[in-house]
């Protein structure tokens, strides 16, 4: 494929205005709600034929966060895209302000393979609300969904509007040597360093969604059963391949045994089998392998059973865990639960802070003492206090990281703002003109200008 061409024809479709009409991008967004809907059971065999997903998962997890966007847009739009009226200060008189919301053109998405319907139509969905045209590129890694995508976009939408590529690293590598307008990717850290020096390159804002060592704090005052109950559903969820997962246990050393049982009472409870449906395969030998390499036998307290040939590994949790485990120096994105124990708030808050700033943090307390310290004194891009993962579904909250987790943030409004420039405007009346800011200058006139300014 000759992205160039491809490229320089979103241009040329972007130049003609057609994007910016609210009806064009309503009737776009339509369309592509009823492409889904028609084309579901053919995107749930194609994540299940890549690993395993089944079609509630399927549902929950992505198809429906594409959906709600789908929806919140068409019912948001017009109040978003509606100029902001602003106040016009003293100096400005007379005249008004407003905000223009404007798309800002030509945009790149890079998904990701763990959540690949949602993490590469979420973005573009938001694209398509602000006005721009989008080259979606989704991860080779979950290959079946990445061919459904794109015969289900490609063969419903114009390549000039909307264009999912497939390949690999040749196919990215050449696409992003070309200027965007934005750049949209969602991946590992490693990987959105090098998509921030191509988009340098060309000045070319981005939105990096990547990733890191979400801590979860469980405290002496939590409800255990309930805690342990969201963990081991969050954790797990998805084979624990979710960049928002709990990556690690901080447990109050007082409640550690205790705590332990629970959270294997909520794993057996939840029966993870090889052969449940609702337990994600590993997506490929590469990831298994890595993270069987993770498990230290001796350290096992539940779990650590393992099959190469179907990609599964049980639900693991790890006790004794020390800070210098090899488990501990990369995010696991599996289902791999590290505990280790804490005697103070204060020490487990020190040490999350010490480290790079994770994508989520999360916390099990009905201290008010403590929510305030665990909000106001680590940095990190999002949570939830007695939950875990769950703030993601909320549209009216912004969902990015800070550090090595991410620039910038998506969802909702966010997401429309996250590509959309904001243009300002002041029209000034053309009477009651002073000559202050005018020479010549006198000291009478500064002594005006000092006290309007």
């Amino acid at each position: 494929m000759n992205f160039e061409e491809l490229h320089r024809q979103q241009q040329t479709f972007f130049n003609t205005q057609k994007t910016k009409n609210l009806k064009f991008r309503k009737r776009s967004l339509e369309k592509l709600r009823d492409v889904i809907l028609a084309n579901e059971a053919f995107l749930y065999d194609a994540i299940y034929a890549d690993f395993g997903k089944s079609r509630f998962d399927t549902y929950t997890t992505e198809i429906s966060f594409i959906l709600r966007d789908i929806s919140y847009y068409l019912k948001n739009l017009n109040a978003f895209a509606k100029p902001q009226k602003v106040k016009t200060n003293l100096a400005n008189q007379f005249g008004n302000s407003k905000i223009y919301h404007e798309p800002l053109g030509n945009t790149l998405i890079i998904g990701a393979w763990n959540y690949p319907y949602q993490l590469s139509l979420s973005p573009m969905v938001a694209a398509m609300a602000a006005g721009n045209t989008c080259i979606v590129k989704p991860s080779e890694v979950a290959e079946n969904t990445m061919k459904a995508m794109a015969k289900i976009i490609n063969e419903n939408f114009p390549p000039e509007y909307l264009f999912v590529v497939e390949g690999g690293i040749p196919e990215i590598t050449e696409i992003l040597k070309l200027k965007f307008d934005k750049i949209f990717f969602t991946g590992s850290t490693k990987v959105g360093q090098t998509v921030y020096e191509a988009a340098a390159k060309h000045l070319t804002p981005v939105t990096l969604e990547l990733g890191g060592k979400s801590p979860c704090i469980v405290t002496a005052s939590c409800d255990y059963e309930l805690a342990a109950k969201r963990i081991v559903w969050g954790k797990f969820l998805n084979g624990g391949q979710t960049c928002v997962a709990p990556d690690y246990l901080l447990v109050d050393e007082k409640i550690k045994d205790s705590f332990l049982d629970a959270l294997k009472s909520q794993i057996i409870k939840f029966n993870y089998l090889p052969e449940s449906e609702h337990y994600t395969k590993i997506i490929n030998e590469r990831n298994f392998q890595r993270i069987v390499n993770l498990i230290e036998q001796e350290k096992v307290f539940f779990g650590g059973t393992y099959d190469a040939e179907k990609r599964y590994i049980s639900p693991t949790i790890l006790q004794d865990v020390t800070w210098d485990d090899a488990v501990m120096q990369e995010e696991i994105f599996g289902p791999v639960l590290p505990v280790l124990t804490f005697s103070g708030f204060s020490e487990a808050l020190h040490q999350i802070s010490m480290r790079d700033k994770p994508l989520a943090a999360y916390l099990f307390s009905t201290d008010k003492d403590d929510k305030e310290q665990f909000v106001n004194k680590i940095s990190f891009g999002g949570g939830c206090i007695n939950d875990v993962i769950m703030h993601l579904s909320n549209d009216y909250l912004p969902f990015g990281g800070v550090g090595k987790s991410g620039i910038g943030n998506y969802h909702g409004k966010f997401g429309f703002e996250a590509f959309s420039h904001k243009k300002a405007i002041l029209d000034r009346a053309t009477w009651g003109e002073p000559d202050l800011k005018y020479p010549p200058y006198t000291e009478k006139k500064l002594s005006w200008i000092k006290k309007l300014m």
